[in-house]
């Protein structure tokens, strides 16, 4: 056999082996039981993706990005059994809800899909959920680094601040997992994201897959070792669990949204319940983070020509 052959055979060996490991270790040592896990994922933060042919049926790599996706969420499935999850629901977040593989996935799991919903990238969320997991995360709007950083519309929204405090989608949905005390215990992404979500929400486990360089683009792990590193992520949170705080921002919760565009601001003005800040930014107060993102979704969805 060819020396080199020899060397990759003994690689692969040695990662496999350290993957064992770390799930051996986890389910023997510190594993939970009949824990309850809720998996949001979108796209933007999958390993290999950096543009738009990656993150929409009509870009050439879309079906490659979609398995690395589906791949990236049974990798989190997998760590999280591991560690003593017993019940999964997951929720395709990203784009039309409609990404993920289901003949892929495992036939004992459940999942969310296309839109609108209740509670938009949570839908499915309760009190019944012991975490939540984030796969495929990006940054948001407010920041200046990230592969495709956006909050909620890259086309519409420039800013989504709640409570005053700028938020990407991982700040949202921590929140609305956190109204009914669920901690947010892991994020996968770009090293921007990683390093907005800790800094929000403290110290959750991050399986950074790739270095954002732009908006369209980063240095990327390859798929395998990206799915490798995930499932090891996920079954140390899992097995850590309870060293996780939900964030509970309790009620009233302030929602500053700021539009790309002059003309949604002003007709959103003319509502009771908002009040236009300056040209471009809308406030609206709700009773707690449900009323907060009933009224987002509906500000996001709502379009008097749609039709069915």
């Amino acid at each position: 056999m060819h020396i080199r052959t020899v060397t990759l055979l003994r690689i692969r060996l040695a990662a496999v082996l350290s993957a064992a490991a770390v799930v051996f270790t986890v389910s023997s040592a510190t594993a939970q039981e009949d824990l309850k896990i809720y998996i949001s994922a979108d796209m933007e933060g999958v390993v290999g993706t950096v543009t738009g042919e990656q993150l929409g049926p009509s870009g050439f790599e879309y079906e490659r990005a979609r398995r690395w996706m589906t791949a990236e969420v049974n990798a989190a499935i997998r760590g999280a059994r591991a560690a003593g999850a017993s019940e999964i629901l997951v929720s395709d977040s990203h784009g039309n809800g409609q990404n993920l593989l289901l003949d892929d996935l495992p036939p004992d799991i459940t999942v969310i899909r296309s839109w609108p919903r209740p509670l938009s990238m949570m839908a499915g969320i309760d009190d019944t959920f012991d975490g939540a997991i984030f796969i495929g995360y990006h940054t948001s709007t407010d920041n200046p680094a990230g592969v495709r950083a956006h909050t909620m519309s890259s086309a519409r929204l420039t800013s989504v601040k709640l409570n005053g405090r700028p938020v990407p989608e991982t700040g949202l949905n921590a929140a609305i997992a956190g109204h009914f005390g669920v901690p947010v215990i892991m994020l996968s992404g770009d090293d921007a994201i990683a390093r907005e979500a800790t800094d929000l929400l403290g110290d959750l486990e991050t399986a950074v897959v790739k270095k954002a360089y732009g908006f369209h683009s980063a240095e990327t792990m390859m798929p395998e070792a990206a799915y490798r590193l995930i499932e090891e992520t996920a079954a140390r949170a899992v097995a850590r669990i309870g060293d996780f705080e939900p964030w509970d921002l309790g009620g009233p919760v302030e929602l500053e949204v700021s539009f790309k565009h002059y003309q949604p601001v002003e007709a959103l003005g003319y509502l009771e319940i908002v009040e236009r800040i300056d040209s471009h930014t809308i406030r609206y107060t709700g009773s707690d983070m449900i009323a907060v993102e009933d009224f987002l979704t509906f500000l996001l969805n709502y379009d008097s020509n749609a039709a069915p």
